[in-house]
This record gives structure tokens, sequence and C-alpha cells, in this order.
């Protein structure tokens, strides 16, 4: 019987609810695995050398089901967990070292998707980049799940004063948002049907349309409880969601994506899909937008957890 290690970062009474998600995460997965036939047990990384030679140590059947999000408190690093069990040859779910630090860091990952003339948001990482007129929202460089986001940090770029170490500044689209995840290999993918992340007029009449930390992480916030997922569309809607999907596909293909992926795309007001962000390594608990598209495309959690592992590398 092959053996699985749920690698995850460290949780603690101080960890934050997006970090806390991920032992949702590494119950479901342990819950598919044990009906799939598995052995698995859970283990956290840091950098420290002692984690780091018992990695070394890892039986030759061993699978690493990978959801490090964050290393030492940063998304900075989480490329480090893949980059070292790619050292020591040991086998693991989703995306490489190389595709999960191009994803993270945000600026690198825009410059990429320009050059392979896919349509990002505008940026800056100096004021005197910034149009006046312009809204921006000044974002971390590199963090996921809307870590250090909030509704309020939308301005005018001349009244931005400080673009700080860490961050950029990313022209604010105020359009519809939609998530369009993927499953499978680097060669061989499936993209499941989008989801729109649907604002409430009443709440948003007046408010810009982001999906900030509270909206997604806070359930008892109103940004949270008039925010939802829509997977049902118009058929006026049919050449855009086709073009939502081509374009993730095209995201998929470009930055060799394995396993499972997310990519997050605003629509102006012209039509035309803005990615605003690639995630390598979703969230992928009960209730996260990847599993809710793959039940929709109608796989159950094992299944999920079947294909993702078929697909360690």
């Amino acid at each position: 019987m092959k053996n699985v290690i749920i690698l995850h970062n460290p949780v603690d009474d101080s960890s934050k609810e997006d970090e806390i998600d991920v032992l949702e995460q590494a119950v479901l997965i342990e819950n598919a695995l044990s009906e799939l036939g598995f052995g698995s047990h859970r283990a956290s990384f840091g950098l420290s050398s002692e984690i780091i030679l018992d990695m070394a140590h890892y039986q030759p059947d061993t699978i690493v089901f990978n959801l490090v999000e964050t290393v030492n408190g940063s998304g900075k690093y989480s490329y480090m967990a893949p980059s070292i069990l790619e050292l020591f040859g040991i086998p693991f779910t989703g995306s490489s070292a190389s595709a999960i630090f191009t994803t993270t860091d945000k600026v690198i990952c825009k410059t990429l998707l320009l050059f392979h003339q896919i349509a990002t948001p505008v940026w800056a990482n100096k004021l005197s980049e910034l149009v006046p007129e312009k809204y921006y929202i000044v974002k971390p460089v590199a963090e996921d799940g809307s870590v250090g986001i909030e509704d309020d940090m939308i301005t005018q770029g001349n009244q931005i004063i400080e673009i700080p170490n860490g961050f950029f500044a990313e022209e604010y689209i105020h359009g519809r948002e939609f998530n369009i995840s993927i499953i499978g290999g680097k060669a061989k993918y499936e993209v499941l049907p989008p989801a729109e992340m649907c604002f409430s007029n009443d709440y948003y009449e007046n408010k810009p349309r982001i999906l900030g930390y509270k909206a997604k992480w806070d359930e008892s916030s109103p940004e949270y409880q008039n925010t939802t997922r829509n997977f049902k569309f118009e058929d006026r809607d049919n050449a855009l969601l086709e073009s939502l999907k081509e374009v993730a596909g095209k995201c998929w293909e470009i930055f060799g994506l394995n396993g499972y992926a997310r990519v997050d795309i605003r629509v102006d007001n012209e039509n035309v899909p803005q990615v605003i962000e690639i995630n390598a390594n979703p969230c992928i608990s009960p209730t996260s937008g990847f599993v809710a598209a793959c039940e929709v495309a109608g796989m159950n959690r094992t299944e999920i957890i079947n294909r993702i592992i078929k697909e360690a590398k």
C-alpha cells in the first residue's frame, strides 16, 4: 500500500483563518485517500534542518500531497517545499517549484502573461508610473487568499502616497469576476465550469466589488454574506464563458501547471478577460471554489483526490 504524506504549513493558536483552512483540506484528503486504499499521515513543513532531513528519509513508495501555502508565515516562500521535494526526487502533487514561484510572484506572473499576449490589469511599482485618474488597489506581491486586501484600499492614482516594499499597485477593474478551475496533467487537462463571484447590488452599490480578506474568510462579515458563487448563466454569456476557459487553458500551458489550479479573471466593460491571479496551489477545502467546480463537473471528492494523486510527479 502506498503511503501519502499530507505536507502543510504549521498551524497554531495564532494562525489566521486562511492558514487554519489547510486543516479542512487535510481532512478531505485523508477521507478520500482512505477510500482509495492509501495510508496517510500529516507533516508540517518549515525551514528547519530537522524537517528537511526527515524528507530525505521518506520511503521510496511515498507520495507527498503538497498543501504548503506559506513558509515562515509568508506565501513568498511557498515554492521552497516543492523545491526540496524535487531535490530529493520525491513525487508530489500539484505544480513544480518553478511554476509555483512564477505564479506566486504576481509581478513576474503578470510580466509573463503580457509576454504571451494575455491581458492583465496594468500595474505599477513606482508612484511615477501611476496614472492620476485611474483607480488602483495596492496589493502584496506574493500572497494568496486575499491576504492584505480590503476594499477600502482602492484609491485614485493621484491619492496614493506610497507603494510599500513587497507591494504593487494594480488597476482596479470594476467588472465581473470569474474563477476558472483546472484539473489534470501538463499535457492533458480539463478546464472546469467557470464560476462567477457575484456581489449583492444592495451592499456593493457604492463599494468596490472585490474579494477582500473578509469576503473570503470572515463568515460573520457583511462582505462574506453579500458575496456568492454562481455556476448558472444565461445563453448570452456562452461566448464569454468559452473565452474564459480558453484563457485559463493558455495559462495552464504557459506556466507548466500540473494537478490542479485556479485562474481568477476580471472582465472589463469591453468584455475583455483580464487575468488577475493564477493560483498553482489553490484551496481544496470542502467549501472551496475548486471543489465546487469539480462537483458541478460531476466529480465527487474521492474522484477529485484520485485524479490529483495520479498526476503526482
